[in-house]
């Protein structure tokens, strides 16, 4: 992904792969021994070969340990790529040193450490890459050992022409340092822009396709469903009243109107309420979409310690009271005793956390959560039958969609090792303000 971050959203920096910093250091390694070769057998110039060849075999051993300790496709840190460039320009520098300093017409490959940093790392890597070079290059217009050449003839620079090699160089760190990084900056971002967009798109395709799902799932359970409250009120004109069976019958009736309700909210998943009653704050939101699952034998705490200042007022809407009355639901389904409702909030977000005091998310499961066709119903403990069939595995799945449309983000962990779930929204407070 272009660099997405764990809420979703692209990223500005994108980690280099240590296969591309890889293939740069076989090049560098590469070019400086036919460089060295040539100079000493091709042109006979004399040169320290062995401090040289052990500079480039350190870079080469380098690269190896990488390869072999990393993997060519691991994602380096920008801490860790800016290491391995200062690394590069620190080789390339005393190899500078044992071959005339700034006085080597190749001591402009200073510059490519730095190109290399101001296109993929950030600006303060990048500021400190340049900074070393910048560094390297004075101490190399100081102290280098002579330029090799013809040992009968003698070569002479103007201390002018050193320094304005110096100057050349330090100009053209700076530059690349700031201009590039800069353009390359820009580039990162109106490609993040773009990806952003991509996603926003997908996300509204899947947020629709969830809408027209959901209406004609209301649509073609609502005639099978009616039948069965049709029959079930005609089996209890049969049945005894002071039956057992009676008491099932009014179970099905019940549920099959509560059935009939949800249904008639799934119909409406895109409407907004216009009403007088459209606001409300987040307390009293909280209090009425757990109200229908409090007499289930499991109570339902509510905590606002951390909360600072007024509630915060949210424009009601079915998606929103859908989302969190499934996951209140499902916290009183494997809570043995309690389940606790938390919420906070401050200038800059709104958090609430539902934890139950059941066996918790199934290790495996928890990074997955939230995807469709993900259920550990059958790992319910407090059925006697632990065979017990569970649902499709949509339910978080809905949930988890219909809050992010209201700009939520999810996030589900285990508060003990291997119970207490919590399931923690966070919004943030300029989006739901109204």
């Amino acid at each position: 992904m272009s660099m997405i971050q764990a809420d979703g959203w692209p990223s500005t920096w994108q980690p280099l792969r240590l296969q591309t910093l890889v293939l740069l250091r076989w090049l560098a390694v590469g070019g400086q021994t036919i460089g060295v070769l040539f100079v000493a057998f091709g042109l006979g110039f004399p040169l320290s070969l062995f401090a040289c060849f052990a500079l480039i075999a350190l870079s080469a051993a380098v690269n190896l340990w990488l390869l072999l300790h990393f993997g060519a496709a691991y994602r380096l840190s920008s801490v860790f790529a800016a290491s391995q460039i200062a690394f590069d320009l620190c080789q390339l520098g005393f190899l500078l040193a044992l071959t005339g300093g700034l006085q080597n017409p190749f001591s402009l490959l200073l510059l490519a450490p730095v190109s290399v940093s101001a296109i993929t790392l950030p600006q303060r890597a990048t500021f400190l890459v340049a900074l070393l070079a910048a560094i390297i290059a004075s101490t190399l217009g100081v102290w280098h050992l002579p330029l090799p050449w013809d040992p009968l003839k003698q070569l002479v620079f103007s201390r002018i022409y050193v320094i304005s090699i110096w100057v050349s160089i330090i100009c053209s760190v700076v530059f690349i340092s700031a201009y590039t990084n800069r353009v390359a900056h820009d580039a990162r971002q109106i490609a993040d822009a773009l990806a952003a967009t991509e996603l926003a798109l997908s996300r509204k395709e899947q947020l629709s396709a969830l809408d027209g799902l959901a209406a004609a799932a209301a649509h073609e359970l609502g005639t099978p469903l009616s039948t069965i409250a049709l029959a079930a009120k005609e089996m209890r004109l049969e049945v005894p009243a002071d039956s057992d069976l009676a008491a099932d019958v009014e179970l099905i009736i019940e549920q099959a109107a509560r059935c009939r309700a949800i249904l008639a909210k799934l119909r409406n998943l895109g409407s907004e309420g216009s009403d007088l009653f459209a606001a409300v704050p987040i307390t009293d939101l909280l209090a009425e979409v757990a109200q229908p699952h409090e007499g289930r034998g499991k109570v339902i705490l509510f905590y606002y310690e951390r909360a600072a200042g007024a509630p915060p007022v949210f424009t009601r809407s079915v998606g929103l009271r859908y989302g969190l009355g499934n996951l209140i639901e499902n916290a009183a389904d494997f809570a043995c005793q309690t389940v606790r409702i938390e919420a906070g909030w401050d200038r800059d977000s709104i958090s609430v956390s539902i934890t139950d005091d059941g066996p918790g998310f199934a290790p495996e499961l928890i990074a997955r959560l939230g995807e469709p066709y993900l259920t550990s119903r059958p790992r319910d403990p407090h059925g006697p039958d632990v065979s017990k069939p569970g649902g499709l595995g949509l339910g978080v799945f809905i949930a988890k969609t219909l809050l992010e449309r209201t700009g939520a983000r999810l996030a589900f962990q285990n508060i003990a090792p291997e119970d207490h779930a919590q399931v923690r929204i966070v919004w943030s407070r300029p989006v739901i303000d109204i």
